[in-house]
């Protein structure tokens, strides 16, 4: 049986009257990439900001890796990493630099050029941050992420404005880490991300999960309620073109 690393239990976060999240429960299976889903407004970003403990709950139970958020929340923050903008970076300090002095902030001993050469990014060691591309940034900072080797990892939105090569390789580089043993908690409004990476997913929507499922069984129950798409369904999309007509190498300026 797989262990349960999240518990989410009748979560609720209200503003005043207005109720974000509406007694929500789900559990995420360790060593899953569980994808959080929804249209803007949905409460999902909120509900991870209360695991990530960086957002007070109004009212139910979060249990990390059998840490309750309300006896011990700084326990929780040593076991997980979170996604970190790009814009959070200094840009003067180039990227080894930047990976000791989050080390630092971590207490952890860690070689830089071993960690940029798990996201694809040794060659670019000595280049400041604000020198990369939009997929070397966004590798860079899922690098961050793995600086306190946590157990579970938060990716919010990671692929948002990179180019179909960019995308396909970060991709890869997340299901290593899930590879690695690490959990892998995504948000993302990419429909076909969700379908190739996650394990499984709840959809979110007004405040509420109204569907959890692996993603063949929502749409395997969808098209056996007669739904049919207008446009039929190819061997390949258009995405596959353009990476078969531009090349497999990652080409970013």
């Amino acid at each position: 049986m797989t262990q349960t690393i999240i518990t989410v239990k009748d979560l609720c976060k209200n503003y005043g009257a207005f109720q974000a999240v509406k007694s929500i429960s789900f559990e995420v299976k360790k060593g899953e990439i569980f994808g959080l889903l929804g249209p803007n407004g949905a409460g999902k970003s909120t509900t991870l900001e209360i695991i990530e403990t960086l957002r007070e709950k109004t009212s139910g139970q979060v249990m990390v890796d059998g840490i309750d958020l309300d006896k011990d929340p700084a326990a929780i923050k040593k076991i997980i990493g979170v996604q970190l903008q790009s814009a959070g970076f200094y840009p003067g300090l180039n990227l080894i630099e930047l990976i000791n002095l989050f080390a630092g902030l971590y207490n952890r001993k860690v070689d830089p050029i071993e960690l940029l050469n798990k996201v694809n990014l040794a060659d670019k060691a000595k280049s400041k941050s604000k020198e990369l591309s939009g997929g070397q940034k966004q590798r860079f900072s899922i690098a961050t992420t793995l600086i306190n080797q946590p157990r579970i990892i938060f990716l919010d939105e990671p692929t948002t404005g990179l180019d179909p090569q960019a995308r396909r390789n970060l991709w890869e580089l997340i299901r290593e880490i899930r590879n690695a043993g690490a959990t892998v908690i995504i948000t993302t409004h990419y429909m076909d991300e969700a379908e190739q990476l996650c394990d499984r997913i709840a959809i979110m929507d007004e405040g509420r999960i109204i569907k959890m499922d692996s993603p063949d069984k929502m749409i395997d129950d969808l098209v056996a309620t007669g739904f049919e798409r207008p446009k039929q369904v190819k061997a390949a999309n258009l995405e596959d073109v353009f990476i078969h007509l531009t090349g497999k190498e990652i080409r970013e300026e």
